[in-house]
């Protein structure tokens, strides 16, 4: 009655327990094929087929294969960088639905993993921010899945912001950040690595490179949206 539900979008009325109208949803822009196989960059023409990027082409990335649900454009831009700098932790929601629509892709079916894996921050990031999003949104597929969601990584070096940087500083930049956490085992186990954004693949390709090292038979990526 005092506090009637609305669209996060424009505003319109919504039914209770919706969090965008039909129109705003719309205009989410969903990734289709054709995209690489590797880190789902989208691209346009008349592709068929599965293809790698010249970017993946020419990089050592350690995750066996990276699926996101929207280009981070428009609206799911600006709802993520809501949900993430401005405490409006209720979004988590409408991330979590984005990020639900990677399992429409047959690579990221619940049947082929054993665990869910959110990539971590840092502790005083995480004081800092109140919350770890990726965590949340691991939380929530892991709900969807029925599969376990485990804490098998740490970060332990603080490290700076990765916007400002290209692919080269990204990845030098987080050089020794991560490690397996202490009594966790993903020995033999397949891993599905969680996260918001997918911008280079850099914190992505490290986290699955930790957790092969630990002895995961195989990592996959899944994130709400594709930068």
């Amino acid at each position: 009655m005092f506090y009637p539900p609305v669209c996060e979008g424009c505003g319109t009325s919504v039914d209770s327990g919706r969090y965008l109208c039909v129109e705003c949803q719309e205009r989410a822009p969903r990734i289709v094929a054709p995209f690489c196989q590797k880190c789902a960059e989208p691209f346009f023409g008349a592709i068929t087929g599965s293809f790698a990027c010249g970017n993946c082409a020419n990089q050592i990335l350690h995750f066996d294969a990276a699926v996101a649900g929207y280009r981070a454009r428009g609206i799911v831009r600006r709802l993520i960088h809501e949900f993430k700098y401005h405490q409006r932790i209720y979004l988590r929601h409408v991330v979590g639905d984005w990020l639900a629509a990677v399992l429409d892709d047959p690579r990221i079916t619940p049947e082929q993993f054993d665990v869910i894996v959110a990539v971590p921050l840092h502790p005083a990031k995480q004081r800092e921010r109140g919350f770890n999003q990726a965590a949340l949104l691991a939380t929530s597929l892991g709900k969807r899945t029925k599969l376990p969601v485990e804490p098998a990584l740490q970060r332990v070096r603080y490290t700076n912001t990765q916007t400002a940087f290209d692919r080269a500083e990204r990845l030098e930049n987080l050089r020794d950040a991560f490690r397996l956490r202490r009594g966790r085992n993903v020995r033999g186990l397949r891993v599905l690595l969680v996260d918001d954004v997918l911008t280079t693949g850099s914190t992505l390709s490290e986290c699955a490179r930790v957790l092969k090292d630990a002895g995961a038979s195989s990592v996959y990526a899944a994130t709400a949206a594709r930068a």
